[in-house]
């Protein structure tokens, strides 16, 4: 599969598969996900006790006697399928309904490059850690592992981990920093008390990441290079795109403000202040605030947005050309969808991360109203009310969306028209 601009994006409606068939066929039928072009559905399916397989648009995987177990169903930004599957009590990862070759305790936390090229995940072999890509594991394996990501062009892997053996009662060798960040199975330089986030450059050849120095003391560390500053706490990096640098809330003083390479550029002025982003195309920053205790908000270049809420901001996204943004807001146990800081009329039991059209004028969003899932274009709610709805997709040229949706048991692919919302 191709990306959208390859897609078939003539208006109307197509039928995928009808899930009630699906659902009478056999045991019981797990939660459906849609491929991201709409054209396929499929599911985790129980054939009898203690045995699974995958349906894919109504025919399950060619597997002989199916799987022991089998989870965590994704489709890469190529349209492949993978799951987790465990067989003969060993898991691997099945790609398109063939597993890898190698085997593993277990295997967990499947990613993808952006072009859905690589696929990466964690895995435990014997009580040891490591990352497995496109089937092949890392050489080293260690005792601990967290953190785990994969660089956007797939090159590179990386995780957290416990370089030493440590007993639960040794302090003093546990303060003198017994983790690290592997790249590829190879630890930094340098190992520090604790090691957490991490993120790759955007041409994915450095890697910044949280780490404590002392038992009192964080920053940020590249390469495995630590800031020449040290603070209060600190949340996860980001790299600007432009100029290379790393961003990172931090806190000093009782308060949290935006650093960049050590120094302040935000003042730490803020309750809370996370989830950093910067826009490629205009390099505005923006993030989540809390200029009061329990008040959360977006600032963008340093200016919060003047509405704020009472239980959580979340799912931030700017816009291709970086002159909007974003976000989902929630007060009561009720979300909200923002665009430039103005929430749209209606509001909504769950909502998830807002998508831009091309050329940042229109905002869909999927939600659920009433108990029943359907999507929401600048504020109108579309017609149809789902059992599951995916995430929309614009058309290249900002003209179309495409909705995916299971209605009655039956999954349809929809092009629709924005003017017809």
């Amino acid at each position: 599969m191709s990306g959208p601009e390859n897609w078939n994006w003539e208006t109307g409606e197509k039928t995928i598969a009808d899930l009630n068939q699906w659902r009478s066929t056999y045991q019981w039928v797990e939660e459906p996900y849609i491929s991201p072009d709409g054209e396929t559905v499929a599911a985790v399916v129980n054939i009898d006790e203690g045995v699974f397989n995958v349906c894919v648009n109504g025919d399950c995987w060619e597997a002989d006697e199916g799987f022991e177990k089998v989870w965590y169903p994704r489709f890469s930004p190529d349209g492949r399928l993978t799951a987790i599957v465990c067989a003969d009590m060993v898991w691997t990862l099945a790609l398109d309904g063939t597993p890898w070759g190698d085997t593993y305790d277990y295997l967990w936390n499947t990613m993808f490059s952006a072009d859905g090229k690589t696929i990466a995940a964690a895995v435990q072999s014997e009580g040891m850690y490591g990352m497995v890509v496109n089937g092949a594991c890392w050489e080293k394996m260690y005792p601990n592992m967290n953190g785990m990501i994969l660089s956007a062009d797939g090159t590179h892997t990386a995780a957290c981990v416990q370089v030493e053996d440590c007993g639960e009662t040794d302090l003093d060798k546990f303060q003198s920093g017994i983790f690290s960040a592997a790249v590829n199975g190879v630890t930094w330089d340098r190992q520090f008390v604790n090691v957490w986030n991490m993120a790759f450059s955007p041409d994915c050849s450095r890697l910044a990441a949280e780490v404590r120095v002392n038992l009192y003391d964080y920053t940020l560390a590249v390469d495995g290079n630590p800031w020449n500053k040290t603070f209060n706490c600190v949340w996860g990096p980001v790299f600007h795109p432009a100029k290379g640098t790393v961003l990172a809330p931090v806190k000093t003083g009782g308060a949290w403000g935006l650093a960049e390479d050590g120094e302040l550029i935000w003042d730490a002025k803020y309750v809370q202040l996370w989830h950093q982003m910067v826009s490629p195309a205009s390099g505005s920053i923006a993030a989540i605030v809390a200029p009061k205790f329990g008040k959360w908000t977006v600032a963008v270049d340093e200016k919060p947005w003047p509405v704020s809420f009472d239980d959580l901001v979340t799912d931030t996204v700017f816009s291709s050309d970086g002159r909007h943004v974003a976000a989902l807001g929630m007060t009561a146990g009720k979300y909200a969808v923002l665009v430039d800081g103005t929430p749209w009329p209606e509001t909504f039991e769950m909502a998830w991360q807002p998508v831009f059209s091309p050329d940042g004028q229109t905002v869909a969003a999927r939600v659920e109203k009433d108990g029943v899932y359907t999507l929401a274009v600048n504020g109108k709610v579309w017609r149809h009310r789902c059992e599951f709805v995916g995430e929309p997709v614009f058309s290249p040229d900002g003209t179309m969306l495409l909705c995916k949706s299971i209605e009655d048991g039956v999954c349809y692919r929809r092009v629709v028209a924005l003017s017809d919302f």
